[in-house]
């Protein structure tokens, strides 16, 4: 894998070809950092997000994993990170906590918005509470995702229709959620596998939606039944059933 610091193009000519009277983005200019565990995915949205003299949009860095992250983050100064909720090293949440001076700095912030597969309440809630301006899932259009960055770049809050309730919901809420211990144990990788587990997804069927192999999912199902010390898929069902995550 190339070098996750290494920019996307210079930064001189992205900027003089956005601010172009020609261009398709006017005098728009936004610095973004890609951070997604699959690379396939990540080269779908240079190419569809990064084309800079159309859309204004400067890919300066990528990483796979938490510690990418913080190091990338840290060393371009974006203006704005799409964010993967589930990545390796703690997920999209571990980063946010360990970038939270680079999201107060008042002179210079460093905006964060979530751009995932999943649309369970718990993730959206979840990064939105850690400091995300906003939540979109994968099935958004290459256009709105540019116009997304845009406002999160300007400061708004933006959610895929759907998911903006999740957090009405939650923020509207006095009482704070309950924490569940056993649920804390789940990386956000084996939560969101326990979820497919639950829904009566096949191994192989998972290992296709997540873009990992059945020996990674056969792992992560360990895993999740060592830590809620179950015995099998259907009392792992019962429990997520319990606790509406499917």
């Amino acid at each position: 894998m190339s070098d996750p610091t290494e920019a996307n193009g210079t930064a001189g000519e992205a900027a003089a070809s956005a601010e172009s009277p020609g261009g398709g983005a006017g005098r728009r200019h936004v610095r973004v950092v890609l951070v997604d565990d699959h690379r396939m995915f990540r080269t779908g949205v240079q190419a569809e997000i990064g084309q800079t003299e159309q859309t204004g949009v400067e890919v300066v860095g990528e990483a796979a994993d938490v510690d990418q992250a913080v190091t990338v983050i840290t060393a371009t100064r974006p203006e704005v990170v799409l964010l993967d909720v589930h990545l390796p090293g703690g997920g999209g949440v571990e980063v946010l906590r360990r970038c939270a001076t680079l999201m107060a700095d008042t002179e210079q912030p460093v905006r964060f918005l979530a751009l995932s597969v999943s649309d369970a309440a718990e993730d959206v809630i979840g990064v939105i509470r850690g400091g995300a301006r906003g939540y979109v899932t994968k099935t958004i259009t290459g256009t709105d995702l540019v116009d997304s960055i845009f406002r999160v770049q300007e400061g708004d809050a933006v959610f895929s229709p759907r998911l903006a309730g999740f957090v009405l919901d939650a923020f509207a809420s006095t009482d704070a959620p309950p924490v569940d211990e056993d649920l804390d144990r789940l990386t956000q990788r084996e939560r969101e596998v326990l979820r497919l587990i639950a829904r009566g997804y096949a191994y192989k069927e998972i290992a296709k939606q997540l873009f990992i192999s059945v020996k990674t999912v056969e792992s992560h199902v360990s895993a999740v039944l060592r830590k809620l010390q179950l015995s099998n898929r259907h009392e792992l069902t019962r429990w997520a059933t319990a606790r509406r995550l499917v």
